[in-house]
């Protein structure tokens, strides 16, 4: 069985750090993730996952990702219970990050918001003049024979 989630989305509000009695360091936060289609109206419509992560990476993502970052985590989904203070059950559906990846910079996040969402200043194409146009550099194709692959 496997139980795996990756996710891309931008923070919606800033890491909730908090420890344990044993002080062992959790975060809550919530990402915004945009689905793939657009809805009737030509909108994409966006999911707020709620997601945990625990000990030192905890740490890292209080300290690093703020509200509007966009992150990339992989971990797992969980289901728990608990008893509210009515005395009702109450089912809990989350994401436990095991990793997390900051995929922009803070300079990119902050430049874009202030300019509508893009900065052309920060767009910038990779230059390949050294290489001949080539973004490999100046390697020769590689000389393999059909027998050499191994299916």
């Amino acid at each position: 069985m496997m139980n795996s989630v990756c996710l891309v989305g931008r923070l919606t509000r800033d890491p909730e750090l908090k420890y344990t009695g044993n002080n062992v360091a959790v975060a809550s936060f919530s990402l915004a993730v945009n689905r793939n289609f657009k809805d009737a109206n030509g909108e994409r419509e966006t999911d707020f996952i709620n997601c945990v992560i625990w000990r030192q990476q905890a740490e890292n993502l209080a300290n690093w990702a703020k509200k509007g970052a966009l992150i990339g985590i992989t971990g797992r989904i969980q289901t728990r219970s608990y008893e509210n203070q009515q005395g009702q059950r109450v089912y809990v559906t989350e994401v436990v990050a095991e990793n997390f990846q900051m995929l922009e910079s803070r300079a990119a996040r902050e430049g874009s918001n202030a300019n509508g969402g893009y900065n052309q200043s920060q767009q910038q194409a990779p230059s390949y003049s050294k290489n001949n146009g080539n973004p490999f550099g100046n390697s020769n194709p590689m000389d393999i024979q059909d027998s050499d692959l191994p299916f």
